[in-house]
């Protein structure tokens, strides 16, 4: 296991977020990387915000609660530094088996003069090599190089060794980058010669230090009129009423995201306030200063926004005193706000090259990858990037999915195609306080239904479709994106968040066919455990698969697994393992096991297996001792619809895991569900999918080797199927 120690080399560097950055940075590389915050970071502190931020967000469960900062005074101040050593080295071993191991070291402040010197002695006994974090605010090239070279001398053990390299925080959004090199190397040994390379430059980002109303709330210790969605929404900008109403919103004051300070006798600010946001807009919240609430005339005419969704604050402060402690604010994440430490450590880690890192780490070649979450999520969204493909979403005036196609193209994940009216979709933008930016594309269905008429006729000719039937069905907008994707005019087809699997499924099977060597089709969840991703199929599609579908679903599973950099062992499910169950469906999956082994001797495959023999390796071992797939399975094939359903909703809702797909396989062109309980994110990953699976259409189409035809029963069962998200 290499360790790298993230030091500071000076106070408040955003020491915590680098470590946490380069955590999830060091996964996205398919590493197994711990962070390890020894030693804590104040005094009667419950538990570090770094640890509650791994624990939550990087997949580091393992992360051990920190030594208290008061043991470890105590224990230096009584020349115990040694024992303290001692207990960090059994932290850091506890932590198991890990390529490689962040760990974050003390913070600068005011009354730890020792922790320079501490954070040497822990990186010297961790055998760590030490990531400096300094930051550009009001710092010149020569004194930040010499800042640099006084702590690289800190760290840097005898024979030279010691530093990985450096990181510098908060730069400007627009800086001289290649002029700040050259002061650098100018006034630096160590950085002219090379010894300490540059890890990454973290542009300051206003959005990242967006609180949320509740933030605002709780440090002001206001008065909560109206909690609304105070929880949620986030400030952006601060507005204190300084103008008439007029004035205000001729400059746009009144936009999505603003705090609008004013007294509480200001009543036409308060009008003003509570019309914008009848009006849509997502205003941050309204606080109330000098202890002032409008008079219940006023109250009473605004009700329907002062008890909605609006918040309302109030303080006893006037507008200037209370600006003043807003000013004064700290920027540190709270412990509760997930979401705003999430966007931080993917900002973060985008902006860190690992290159080097990656470089020193001592793992063997014929180590096989264990692809983690944040690695996944990572290449997903690279190899769609690289894919370009263009993705129609049916549902295109649903607000999810006119959300998620906007990051999609901000992203540059896809070139998504909505089908809607594009008045109906800019005005569900507006009300999200979103922008329809240039390359999103916006198609009324009305203005292209009649050029499918003709060919959808001529696809269905054996059912005896009329014209006039084929313009009333695609009147429904998942069959005219079907027809899109049949005439090649799209790559790829995303729809469910308000249709069933049914109304997906369907027009697939009947325009788009199955691929040749498929005589179903089937489906996978990508499920994102805390340490790696696994493969979940069939739990949306078939009900009841016989052995033979069920072997299919097997080699489809396997080989959608590979396409997404997850080494297949298959696992055939059931409630028993190997001989020691018997029954119609045990036997089921028997059969099944042996058609998979017979059409795919490349693939590692066994079954049945129970799931716990499957994915636990004390398990496997004593149940299964010579089975190549107990205990290490990643992709699990569920003998039945009832099984595979229930399990992975069973997982994703109690263990807080994410469930990306169902990911829709053996079609000739892809086409994907969503659950509609889908949020934002869960369909820019589909999207996402679907981009790369359009990429692999002839590989993942070719899974079956048996070569039969469409099953004109497999394709019943399939698009009669109940939806089961």
């Amino acid at each position: 296991m290499k360790t790298f120690f993230v030091a500071p080399t000076r106070n408040r560097v955003g020491l915590s977020t680098v470590a946490l950055g380069l955590t999830r940075a060091l996964e996205r590389q398919g590493l197994r990387a711990g962070f390890l915050k020894p030693i804590a970071q104040t005094h009667g502190e419950q538990l570090s915000a770094s640890v509650h931020f791994a624990r939550n967000l990087s997949g580091s469960t393992r992360t051990p609660d920190p030594i208290s900062l008061a043991h470890a005074e105590q224990q230096l101040s009584v020349g115990e530094g040694d024992e303290l050593m001692e207990g960090v080295i059994a932290l850091a071993h506890g932590m198991g088996e890990l390529d490689v191991l962040v760990v974050e070291g003390l913070a600068l402040n005011e009354r730890n003069s020792y922790a320079t010197r501490l954070n040497a002695d822990l990186a010297r006994n961790l055998e760590a090599e030490v990531v400096l974090v300094s930051d550009l605010r009001g710092v010149s090239p020569a004194s930040l190089a010499d800042e640099l070279e006084i702590a690289a001398q800190n760290y840097r053990r005898s024979d030279g060794s010691g530093l990985a390299g450096y990181v510098l925080n908060f730069a400007p959004e627009k800086f001289d980058f290649g002029g700040l090199l050259a002061g650098l190397r100018q006034h630096s040994r160590i950085l002219a010669g090379g010894e300490l390379p540059l890890l990454g430059v973290i542009t300051e980002n206003p959005e990242l230090n967006a609180v949320r109303t509740a933030d605002i709330a709780r440090y002001l210790n206001a008065e909560v009129m109206n909690a609304g969605e105070m929880d949620t929404r986030r400030i952006r900008r601060f507005v204190v009423t300084a103008r008439g109403v007029p004035g205000m919103a001729e400059q746009n004051l009144f936009a999505p995201g603003a705090l609008i300070l004013t007294p509480g006798d200001r009543e036409d600010v308060v009008m003003a306030a509570s019309l914008a946001h009848l009006s849509g807009v997502p205003l941050a919240g309204l606080l109330l200063t000098s202890g002032v609430a409008p008079v219940p005339s006023i109250q009473q005419l605004c009700r329907a926004a002062l008890t909605s969704s609006l918040p309302v604050l109030r303080v006893p402060t006037n507008s200037f005193e209370t600006t003043t402690q807003l000013v004064e604010m700290s920027n540190k994440v709270p412990q509760d706000d997930l979401e705003r430490m999430e966007k931080a450590l993917d900002f973060t880690a985008d902006r860190l090259d690992t290159a080097q890192l990656v470089g020193r780490l001592s793992v063997s070649a014929g180590q096989e990858r264990r692809l983690p979450p944040s690695a996944f999520r990572f290449e997903l969204i690279q190899k769609a990037q690289a894919a370009g493909k263009r993705i129609v979403l049916p549902e295109g005036d649903e607000p999810r999915t006119v959300n998620a196609a906007i990051r999609c193209v901000e992203k540059g994940i896809a070139r998504p195609v909505l089908l809607a009216d594009p008045a109906r979709v800019r005005q569900v933008a507006e009300s999200q306080g979103l922008s329809i930016p240039e390359g999103l594309e916006i198609v009324d269905p009305a203005s292209i239904r009649g050029d499918y008429v003709a060919p959808m006729v001529e696809l269905r000719r054996s059912k005896g479709l009329t014209p006039e039937q084929a313009l009333a069905q695609l009147e429904d907008t998942v069959v005219l994106g079907t027809m899109m994707l049949a005439q090649g005019e799209v790559d790829g087809l995303v729809s469910g968040a308000v249709h069933t699997t049914a109304n997906t499924v369907r027009p697939a099977l009947q325009l788009i066919k199955t691929a040749p060597g498929s005589s179903l089709v089937s489906s996978v969840f990508f499920m994102l455990m805390p340490e790696q991703v696994l493969v979940y199929g069939d739990a949306a599609i078939n009900p009841n698969p016989n052995a033979e579908e069920l072997a299919q679903i097997a080699i489809q599973s396997a080989d959608s697994a590979a396409a997404f950099g997850i080494t297949p062992r298959v696992a055939m499910i059931s409630y028993s393992t190997g001989t020691s169950g018997s029954g119609e469906d045990v036997e089921k999956v028997k059969a099944a096991t042996e058609l998979v082994r017979q059409r795919r001797p490349d693939l590692t495959v066994d079954g049945p297996l129970q799931y716990d023999a499957a994915s636990v390796p004390s398990v496997g071992r004593s149940k299964a001792p010579d089975s190549p797939v107990a205990g290490q399975a990643t992709v699990f094939i569920f003998p039945d619809l009832n099984t595979g359903n229930t399990t992975y909703k069973a997982v994703q809702r109690s263990a807080g895991v994410v469930a990306v797909g169902p990911m829709l396989q053996g079609l000739n062109k892809p086409v994907n569900d969503l659950s509609r309980g889908a949020l934002v994110d869960d369909i820019v990953y589909t999207v996402a999918l679907t981009a790369i699976q359009a990429t692999q259409v002839d590989q993942i189409g070719k899974v079956g080797q048996d070569g039969k035809q469409p099953d004109a029963s497999a394709q019943k069962a399939a698009a009669g199927t109940a939806d089961a998200q």
